[in-house]
């Protein structure tokens, strides 16, 4: 089992990246009064509340099984991304609203330079973090740091636009620029959002591991077709980093009760070293019985 605590102080460092460059974004707005550095400092304050989130969904990811959660608590951490992606959408929304406003009612851009300057490094902060939270995320295989990642991602890409719209405008005096990169980085935020949504209704949904994963399990199990063997009710699901395979074994009825379970024990744990952090359920079932056949569902038939 993972060490899932180790990865908790990850999500603590996006909260402390997030008030950093709250700061740094509000005091660029402040100094220019550009509507695009305003809208890249409200997305921070999601990030911020997101990152919050995510690290109490770790807390509680990281917590052991116990008499009333069997299987863990790791489905936490899709609670904690699908948050995010609704978070990036109310951003990119709020963002494409005031973009709107004041493309209607442009007005000059005071002190750019310094702005620019001050929201840069900002974006630099965010960028770094969100680096070092996608290696993390994909090495423990914590869809809350992912999500956490792209999330920072999406406020590298809103801030990198800002910075271009708002330095064109303050250069050609087309203050309306500012207004139009502001929405056309939302509509890539949209798109970033919907895509954390849906991965994590996938996970809540206990979607299937991925084709390649069922083929690595499939070429074990038919290993054994040699022996007299068969399987059937393939099934798997992940939460969070933890994968869940269970199907059914048919073999010779005249087989003893020990070669059965030995057979069981060496299946499963080959499927556990082609697939790591994996529990494994195995069922026995003779393959001459015509009734084993029929059991393929996870409600029997009447």
């Amino acid at each position: 089992m993972i060490r899932r605590q180790g990865i908790i102080r990850f999500a603590a460092l996006s909260v402390l990246a997030a008030v950093v460059t709250i700061g740094l974004k509000g005091g660029a707005y402040l100094l220019t009064g550009s509507i695009g550095l305003l809208s890249d400092a409200l997305e921070s304050l999601v990030n911020l509340l997101a990152a919050v989130v995510a690290l109490y969904a770790l807390t509680v990811a990281a917590r052991p099984a116990d008499e009333d959660h069997a299987y863990g608590h790791t489905k936490a951490e899709y609670f904690s991304s699908g948050f995010e992606g609704v978070l990036i959408l109310v951003a990119a929304a709020a963002i494409m609203v005031g973009a709107a406003q004041r493309f209607i009612d442009p007005q000059a851009i005071r002190a750019p330079a310094i702005g620019l300057a001050v929201s840069a490094l900002a974006t630099l902060v965010n960028w770094v973090v969100a680096r070092v939270l996608f290696r993390a995320g994909r090495r423990h295989e914590s869809i809350a740091l992912e999500a956490d990642a792209h999330h920072l991602m999406s406020d590298v890409w809103t801030s990198l636009g800002v910075i271009v719209g708002v330095g064109a405008a303050a250069a050609t005096g087309w203050h309306r620029l500012d207004a139009i990169v502001a929405i056309v980085v939302a509509a890539n935020v949209l798109r970033i959002g919907f895509g954390l949504v849906r991965g994590s209704m996938l996970g809540l949904l206990d979607t299937g591991l991925p084709e390649e994963t069922r083929r690595h399990i499939t070429a074990i199990l038919e290993a054994r077709a040699a022996e007299g063997v068969r399987y059937h009710a393939l099934r798997t699901r992940q939460a969070g980093a933890r994968r869940f395979i269970s199907f059914h074994i048919l073999v010779p009825g005249d087989w003893s009760v020990q070669k059965g379970h030995d057979l069981l024990e060496e299946i499963e744990e080959q499927v556990r070293a082609a697939v790591p952090n994996s529990s494994v359920e195995t069922h026995l079932e003779p393959i001459e019985d015509p009734a084993s056949w029929n059991d393929l569902r996870l409600e029997r038939p009447d």
